[in-house]
């Protein structure tokens, strides 16, 4: 090595300073463009860490990295997005016909206390009820700015999902190569910091992927319950739009403990409503859909599927916090990046602070005993090597051969910034 390389010992302390400034700069303007995209990047990252073991199993069959990772955003998130397309449609379509039948004013004229309304105000609310255009652009016609805004909306909504899903394929695609980088960035697999981002990750795809393939299962659960409620409900009681509703719940079960309470408890009142003039047996009915309801889209599903399809997940509660907290802090995007921040923290807490606190030196393996959070160091240190035999050697991601690139395990089992191999095409 020369003199004056960045990696010579003998560099003077005032062109290490210089490098360090440099460093700093880069890092903050990195840090500025972060927050300009976060919205963009958090999403990436969750649908990175929501399908990384479905792009792991079918990289095992095609053994191609990119083909794999190509296939899963195909076959994994852009079918999801059009779900949410095609609910967003029929709630929209649905929203209409309600106005175009004139049902809510029909349903205004039944609430109690009306009648107590001056006529003036009453005919205002009724106009306004029929006719909700009106607050957009005075009787009855649209304003052209809030459709310019709401088409520049949509723009900016699928130009970010775009975004979104190329950041989730690269980093799918090139996972293998990010983990080798970090390895020898972090001075090997022995070393604290390498030991905090492999708990990290971990903790990361427990909560994203369990948490999707939790969501898949109660969408189908709930759309196959709501339709199994229209096709026994006696005389006109129905449950609207059941593939929305069922979609619907699917991703309020995102939410620990919530679940699909946000969609069946109003599905409940509507029934309830709808059977308020129908007599008791209809009443009784709307009560017994509420049970089924409270047992199969709620106890059953917390009870036995979320705890088997998440493995080990992070505490329940904190990631129940992280959720409802998330979106009120941060905005829409924080219902991801505040689980990442909480992770962030946890792992710090188990893996470092103690340590710290008590002036011994850090370790790869967590100081505090939990079950709160995968153990750091426990994913990147199980994958094979090329002869099929776990990797014994701490120093083995130093050598200058690169040495065996760091497997992944599927859900279940684990979580690892890399890919199993690189890519072979």
């Amino acid at each position: 090595m020369k003199p004056g390389d960045i990696g010579d010992s003998s560099l003077p302390d005032r062109g290490r300073l210089g490098w360090w400034l440099l460093l700093l700069v880069l890092a903050g303007v990195a840090a500025f463009i972060a927050h300009a995209f976060v919205g963009m990047l958090v999403l990436g990252v969750f649908g990175y860490y929501a399908t990384r073991p479905i792009c792991h199993r079918i990289d095992r069959v095609i053994d191609s990295d990119r083909v794999a990772a190509l296939l899963t955003v195909l076959a994994v998130l852009i079918p999801v997005l059009g779900v949410i397309l095609y609910a967003l449609a029929q709630l929209v379509l649905q929203i209409q016909r309600i106005y175009s039948e004139g049902a809510t004013a029909t349903l205004l004229e039944q609430v109690g206390g009306i009648d107590g309304i001056p006529e003036a105000q009453r005919d205002q609310l009724r106009e306004l009820v029929q006719d909700p255009s009106t607050l957009l652009g005075g009787s009855g016609g649209l304003n052209p700015d809030p459709a310019i805004a709401a088409f520049q909306g949509l723009f900016g909504g699928l130009l970010l999902v775009s975004l979104s899903l190329t950041v989730t394929y690269l980093l799918l695609a090139n996972d293998g190569e990010l983990s080798d980088v970090l390895v020898q960035l972090f001075g090997g697999r022995d070393t604290a910091i390498y030991g905090y981002a492999s708990a990290v990750d971990s903790d990361l795809e427990s909560v994203f992927f369990g948490n999707l393939l939790f969501a898949g299962v109660m969408a189908l659960v709930a759309t196959a319950t709501y339709w199994l409620t229209n096709a026994l409900a006696p005389g006109d009681l129905q449950v609207p739009m059941v593939l929305v509703l069922g979609f619907l719940t699917g991703v309020a079960s995102l939410i620990p403990i919530v679940v699909g309470k946000l969609v069946y408890v109003p599905v409940v009142v509507y029934l309830g409503v709808q059977a308020a003039g129908s007599g008791s047996a209809s009443l009784g009915f709307v009560a017994l859909v509420a049970v089924a309801y409270f047992l199969v889209l709620d106890i059953l599903p917390q009870t036995f599927v979320q705890p088997y399809l998440s493995g080990r997940k992070v505490s329940t509660m904190l990631v129940l916090f992280a959720y409802i907290l998330g979106p009120i802090l941060f905005g829409w995007y924080g219902f991801f990046l505040l689980p990442i921040l909480f992770i962030l923290m946890f792992q710090a807490v188990v893996t470092v602070l103690p340590e710290l606190l008590h002036g011994r030196p850090l370790r790869a393996t967590p100081a505090i005993d939990t079950e709160a959070g995968s153990d750091a160091g426990d994913q990147f240190d199980v994958g094979p090597d090329a002869n099929g035999t776990a990797d014994a050697d701490p120093d083995a991601g130093d050598r200058d051969d690169g040495g065996p690139s760091t497997s992944v395990e599927d859900q279940g089992g684990s979580g690892n910034p890399s890919a199993s191999g690189t890519d072979s095409d």
